[in-house]
């Protein structure tokens, strides 16, 4: 281990004590210490302001608070008419619509718990969580969610309701199982009528350490494990992070993160009840960024698979732009970048520098940020994996407040912030308020704070080894700098060495290759080895729009991702990264000597990354250990035959010949 990264985890303590002076005392509690009560409270206060809009058929329709706690009550009463009960579970699966928010708000204030589920997710993966949460009730958006409940009702018993939002496509459903969202609330209307005030003590009835949500964790080791989390482990984790990050009524928000992902929970309906704000559903998945530029979100928060292909799109662009505007907007973005490092650095902006970036703002920045929806930004976070330090000063460097931030489902999401004015490109920020730190002798990240689940559900075993003493221990490897600031490495389990010695943190490499626009994901392997090699996706819309241009023709993804003149390419952008890792001391032996594309996109489907897009290691190394063993072998190509997953169900097979390349390494 590097002597220096020793130094730092032997005196994490230390370092982090005055960081966390600021949290004085603990959160007050308030009549406001359910989710339930805290709507309740925002429909009194702000009763005619927008809570929540959602596009539809080209139209924004708005739902006032209000209207949002009506929604909610005659819900809640119709889930009650159909038998709900406090501690039942209610999961929702589809895309970010008002209905599904308000049908988990609506289980809260009855004392049910909501289970959100990955819209994507495959038969199988969903088959597992609703059995084992023992999920009563499913809201489904639309007939292909349906259709998917339907196929699980016989496998899974405990399932009993099925109620649907979207009726556009739908058979003619006959089952007496299957509702209309419309259909539930006139349920509820009735229910009313027969039992006045029942809601209102329903959601008196909430405690502070009742149940409030069991999202459950991407799986990368194993099956997914529900997360138990209360509502003062919720509400209390987002008044925290509020005593460093000021929010506005007036702030919008886009919802279109996956409502499985905490981060989603967090952002569109707790921190939305806290602040009171608006969230802003988009039509599709395909028009999210032409929504974003109709409401110009205020604040954004992104995984970082998504500002990696932002970026991406915007380098596409680039290369289809004429011959002036791409050496315009190659040359103001170095001139950004300079004006970012000099302040990151706190260091002045010489003059001349200024008058540049001046020009630059008037010509590219403002323009491009405006194309993205990006224009009125305040906040921008990424987190639930790590960004590569290109990718990230390309955003602060055109004027996106863009910080990285840090948390766990197990955290009740963010843990770490970065203050507008303590930016660093390498670290998550320092602890919120409340929050300790420490880093183990093994260099393992130690999270203690009022936001930490209460264990996994019905996994007493998991529990026990992620929480030891009050402190979570997150599986991921890191170091604090002299500054406070939490640095992550990668996940602990990752981190090794190659045969000599040096530090292999296979992430940060992975993370320098997916800079480049024509490398959507990437794999490094080389623990115990003597170099380190790759296995490559290639981006199909960057790589398809690169050799359209090219005059080079293809029929598929594998036939595309084999062609002599992409394999040159992308050992350009290979070689690049070695220059890279060159210019780092400690990672200079950690250079790419050979790498090969793979035949097919890593998929959720089959099990190689999960529905959050973080890979999952060891299984990759079982299902490709033959193209390992080939790249560390004098082998120039490797026969393979892949068997793929559909959507539907339906498998195929795919035979190809990999081409292995060498790569010049810097001596």
């Amino acid at each position: 281990m590097n002597p220096g990264v020793a130094q730092e985890r032997g005196r994490i303590s230390a370092v982090l004590a005055h960081r966390t002076s600021h949290a004085v005392g603990k959160v007050e509690r308030s009549a406001s210490d359910t989710i339930p009560k805290l709507l309740l409270r925002r429909a009194r206060e702000q009763g005619e302001s927008i809570a929540i809009r959602e596009k539809d058929y080209g139209i924004w329709l708005s739902y006032s608070w209000k209207a949002y706690l009506e929604n909610v009550k005659k819900f809640a009463l119709g889930l009650a008419a159909l038998g709900l009960k406090r501690g039942d579970k209610l999961s929702v699966i589809g895309d970010n619509r008002p209905q599904g928010y308000w049908a988990q708000v609506a289980a809260l204030c009855l004392g049910a718990i909501p289970v959100p589920l990955y819209q994507d997710a495959i038969e199988k993966e969903l088959e597992y969580i609703i059995e084992h949460s023992g999920a009563r009730f499913v809201v489904a958006e639309d007939q292909e969610q349906v259709d998917k409940m339907l196929a699980l009702k016989e496998k899974v018993p405990s399932m009993e309701w099925i109620i649907y939002d979207d009726p556009r496509g739908l058979r003619n459903y006959r089952q007496p199982f299957i509702k209309s969202f419309t259909a539930v609330q006139e349920l509820g209307l009735e229910f009313e009528r027969d039992h006045p005030g029942f809601f209102e003590q329903e959601v008196e009835k909430g405690t502070p350490d009742d149940v409030a949500l069991i999202p459950y964790t991407s799986g990368t080791t194993g099956n997914p494990k529900g997360v138990v989390l209360t509502h003062a482990n919720l509400l209390t984790n987002v008044r925290l992070l509020l005593r460093g990050e000021q929010y506005l009524p007036s702030d919008q928000l886009m919802a279109y993160l996956p409502m499985a992902w905490i981060g989603d929970s967090i952002f569109s309906m707790i921190m939305l009840f806290e602040v009171g704000f608006t969230v802003n559903c988009p039509e599709a998945a395909s028009t999210v960024m032409r929504d974003m530029r109709e409401i110009g979100p205020t604040v954004m928060f992104c995984p970082p698979r998504i500002w990696e292909n932002i970026l991406t799109s915007i380098q596409v662009k680039m290369e289809d732009a004429s011959w002036i505007k791409r050496k315009m907007f190659l040359y103001f973005v170095d001139v950004a970048k300079r004006v970012a490092d000099c302040r990151l650095a706190r260091r002045k902006v010489p003059l001349w520098l200024r008058l540049l970036h001046a020009l630059g703002e008037l010509l590219v920045y403002a323009p491009l940020r405006d194309n993205l929806g990006m224009g009125k930004i305040r906040y921008a976070y990424t987190a639930g994996a790590a960004l590569g330090p290109e990718v990230f000063q390309f955003y602060r460097s055109i004027g996106v407040n863009l910080k990285q931030v840090y948390g766990l489902t197990e955290s009740s999401a963010m843990c770490t912030f970065q203050p507008d004015d303590d930016v660093k490109l390498d670290t998550v920020g320092i602890p919120a308020a409340e929050v300790d730190i420490r880093v183990s002798e093994g260099g393992e990240v130690l999270i203690r704070s009022p936001g930490i689940f209460q264990g996994y559900y019905r996994n007493p075993e998991a529990t026990s080894e992620a929480l030891v003493g009050g402190w979570l221990h997150t599986g991921d490897a890191g170091i604090v700098d002299r500054d406070g600031h939490l640095k992550i490495i990668d996940r602990a389990k990752d981190v090794s060495t190659l045969a000599d010695g040096t530090i292999f943190a296979p992430q940060y490499i992975e993370n320098k290759l997916k800079f480049s626009p024509y490398i959507k994901e990437a794999v490094t392997v080389g623990q115990g080895r003597e170099w380190v090699a790759a296995m490559i996706n290639i981006d199909m819309e960057a790589v398809g729009n690169w050799a359209e241009r090219r005059s080079i023709g293809y029929t598929s993804y594998t036939d595309l991702s084999q062609k002599p003149q992409v394999y040159e390419l992308i050992h350009n952008e290979v070689r690049k990264v070695n220059a890279s890792l060159w210019a780092e001391e400690q990672l200079r032996k950690a250079q790419i000597r050979r790498f090969l594309i793979l035949h097919k996109e890593l998929d959720p489907d089959d099990a190689e990354i999960t529905r959050t897009r973080k890979l999952r290691r060891r299984f990759i190394a079982q299902k490709y250990a033959d193209l390992i063993e080939a790249l560390y072998s004098d082998r120039e190509g490797v026969d393979v035959e892949a068997k793929v997953t559909y959507e539907d169900g339906r498998t195929a097979v795919i035979r190809a010949h990999l081409k292995i390349r060498d790569v010049e390494v810097l001596q």
